[in-house]
């Protein structure tokens, strides 16, 4: 019991900070639409139409960019530490090639607003707010491989730290640039897009800072004055990375194409289901931290070609997370009526609200369950796969479902909004049936064999 004790703590050790600093990151969202809804609609609008087309960019990237940790890890745990910085310095030139695609993808959106129909007095709100927040893109996403260095490195209270520090950067300076103080002109809903930009550049660098001082990472250190450009390891990196930006866009996608299709329901039916779908959002990131703590502990385990650690990373991640998801879902019951009052005092809303949730509360155990078991596959370097699997559950399962269910006549007489939420739940059910069964075969195979599968470039230098 004291091994399991202990693997419990070193998970717990990275995935607390992860989670505070992501609830952190969640706020800046929270602060720029109090903000910039305090100028006017038109503003809060062109904050929320311009959101949801640079956060599906961001979450993408930040897919991608987590390749980085279980290569890092897997050569920490083995000891290899003259890989680390080469391989490290890998992932920030591949952060930046992400960045700036971003950036210019951003300032390309044009065509984009126009098809989506946007009122065109607030286009030229939402164009110069992802304008001003391109230009952020490249920073964040540097950011974002420096976070797969340290938590590899199993440092990641920084994330939090710096994460907290960013939204206290945010709020001042949102405040400047919205509502125009200290000689700066009033830019509205645009200045959200600025300031995300200058918190994006301040976490970057901030992170530089922490990483090129702190003795933590002395074993390691990431020394930029010897450049080092592999072009195999980086697109190994690549080939790893981009299952998992493409099952983030799957699953975010799936989310988006629900809104748009119960849309013509009413907007009583749209906000109680956008309500009970935004909490539920807050509570998954508890499970999504635990996710990212055991890709940093199955790869150290696979380095150190440790089979009994590595079981014991897995099975402690496995048993934690049902917890959670067994104490959200028993959380969601009981608070299912309080909860739309945080939103609305809509009487109808607050009834679909937390007649949702109930739902939501179902499919808790299996989404906690799916998420660590893609966290684990990540640490063994296992990213094509469960891209597959996810892709069948929500796409091939859950959403044709969910639309059977929601508005046709098919298989029962239309059940609007609480069809497509029945959708989810199986759909998040078939991706942890089948997560685990690819997790459990992975588990089987052997750990030399695999640790040099499809990744000699990485260890060209060893």
């Amino acid at each position: 019991m004291s091994i399991r004790r202990k693997e419990y703590a070193a998970q717990l050790a990275l995935a607390l900070p992860i989670l505070g600093g992501q609830l952190a990151q969640t706020a800046n969202g929270f602060v720029d639409t109090m903000m910039a809804g305090r100028v006017g609609a038109e503003h809060l609008a062109a904050v929320a139409v311009g959101a949801s087309i640079w956060v599906p960019l961001f979450l993408f990237m930040t897919g991608v960019l987590t390749s980085a940790t279980p290569i890092l890890s897997r050569h920490l745990g083995g000891e290899a530490y003259h890989r680390v910085n080469p391989l490290a310095q890998q992932a920030l030139w591949l952060g930046l090639g992400l960045g700036l695609f971003a950036a210019v993808a951003l300032r390309s959106m044009s065509p984009v607003l126009h098809a989506m129909d946007v009122d065109p007095a607030m286009l030229p709100l939402v164009q110069g707010y992802l304008e001003g927040l391109s230009w952020g893109m490249p920073g964040a996403a540097l950011m974002l491989a420096m976070r797969s260095y340290t938590e590899a490195m199993r440092h990641t209270r920084p994330v939090l730290w710096i994460s907290i520090i960013g939204l206290l950067i945010n709020i001042p300076t949102n405040y400047v640039l919205i509502y125009g103080k200290l000689g700066f002109p009033a830019m509205g809903g645009v200045g959200c897009g600025w300031a995300t930009s200058v918190v994006m550049w301040s976490m970057a660098l901030m992170m530089g800072l922490y990483i090129r001082r702190h003795p933590v990472y002395q074993p390691a250190r990431l020394n930029l004055r010897r450049r080092h450009l592999e072009f195999a390891s980086l697109a190994y990196m690549l080939r790893l990375g981009l299952p998992v930006g493409l099952s983030i866009f799957f699953e975010v996608s799936i989310f988006a194409v629900i809104a748009l299709l119960i849309s013509s329901l009413g907007p009583e039916i749209v906000a109680g289901h956008q309500i009970a779908l935004n909490f539920t959002s807050l509570i998954f990131m508890v499970p999504l931290s635990f996710s990212l703590a055991a890709t940093v502990r199955v790869g150290h385990a696979r380095g150190r070609h440790n089979r009994d650690d590595l079981n014991l990373a897995v099975g402690s991640a496995i048993r934690m997370v049902s917890l959670v998801g067994v104490a959200a879902a028993v959380l969601l019951v009981l608070i299912r009526h309080w909860v739309p009052w945080i939103y609305t005092r809509n009487p109808e809303v607050i009834a679909l609200a937390s007649h949702l949730l109930l739902f939501a509360a179902l499919y808790q155990i299996s989404d906690a369950i799916q998420v660590v078991a893609n966290g684990c596959l990540r640490g063994f370097e296992d990213t094509a796969w469960p891209m597959v699997m996810t892709l069948f559950a929500y796409w091939g399962i859950g959403l044709p479902l969910g639309y059977a269910l929601a508005l046709t006549d098919l298989l029962v007489p239309a059940m609007g909004p609480s069809g497509f939420w029945i959708g989810l739940v199986a759909g998040l059910t078939c991706a942890a049936i089948l997560l685990g069964i690819r997790l459990r075969w992975r588990l089987r195979q052997p750990l030399a064999a695999r640790a040099g599968n499809g990744d000699q470039s990485l260890d060209h230098a060893a």
